[in-house]
């Protein structure tokens, strides 16, 4: 299983103060020299914490995989063309939400959904597709031609009980699974941490971890590139 770090709250953490500090762009220079194997940043049209100068540095600088997470509005879409990440994730965007609150809606905004990513196909840029672990959503997924779909995990992230977590887990297994036989990449992401991803690095189908949040709080204590390689070893067993 392969870690894509979410650079986003290094730029929450600059713009908190106004100033350069820290970098977003240094710290996915670091992420990838201790493993991890992409970067992903969301360019929000409210710009508030990733912002174009970000994004240009960083399609300069990412040496392994660039994901720009995206709204599909015409602005954006014309940027990622300009930049040409290796990856766009399309996500929905609600101005006051202080992190994505759930998966797209794939289902009920086909066709616009599809026009996006044929737009991003002819620039040779993939296309995943972040939803809910919905079978309805995942095949209209598969119908918009989407080359992979992020399954949001936040419900699993946020059980309050070892009956709801067991409950949301088996639903990404399920989810994951039913997006394999579609033939879709199948990544996963939303509110994992050092804990539970024990439970997301068992399932096969999930070739693709995409974390932010948690690694950034845990760099606060023990800096950046432990905190890049503790997360590596989970993912692959190092710890219980």
């Amino acid at each position: 299983m392969r870690l894509c770090v979410n650079i986003d709250h290094f730029a929450t953490l600059r713009e908190a103060r106004g100033g350069w500090e820290p970098d977003p762009v240094t710290a996915a220079q670091i992420c990838e020299l201790h493993g991890a194997e992409g970067i992903v940043c969301h360019l929000r049209e409210d710009r508030r914490h990733i912002n174009d100068r970000d994004l240009r540095l960083l399609r300069d600088s990412v040496k392994t995989k660039l994901d720009l997470e995206m709204a599909i509005t015409d602005e954006i879409l014309q940027i990622a063309v300009e930049t040409l990440p290796e990856l766009v994730t399309f996500v929905p965007e609600k101005r006051k939400e202080l992190t994505t609150e759930s998966g797209l809606d794939v289902l009920h905004q086909g066709e616009k959904i599809a026009q996006a990513v044929r737009m991003m196909h002819d620039h040779d840029i993939e296309v995943s597709l972040f939803v809910d672990p919905i079978d309805e959503q995942i095949e209209a997924s598969a119908e918009a031609g989407a080359d992979l779909i992020e399954l949001h995990t936040g419900e699993f992230a946020n059980a309050r009980s070892e009956e709801e977590l067991v409950e949301q887990l088996e639903r990404i297994k399920k989810a994951a699974a039913y997006g394999h036989t579609l033939g879709l990449g199948v990544n996963a992401g939303h509110g994992l941490n050092y804990i539970n991803i024990k439970y997301i690095r068992a399932i096969r189908e999930i070739e693709e971890v995409s974390i932010g949040h948690a690694l950034v709080a845990r760099a606060v204590f023990v800096g950046l590139p432990k905190a890049v390689e503790d997360l590596i070893a989970l993912l692959r067993g190092g710890f219980s």
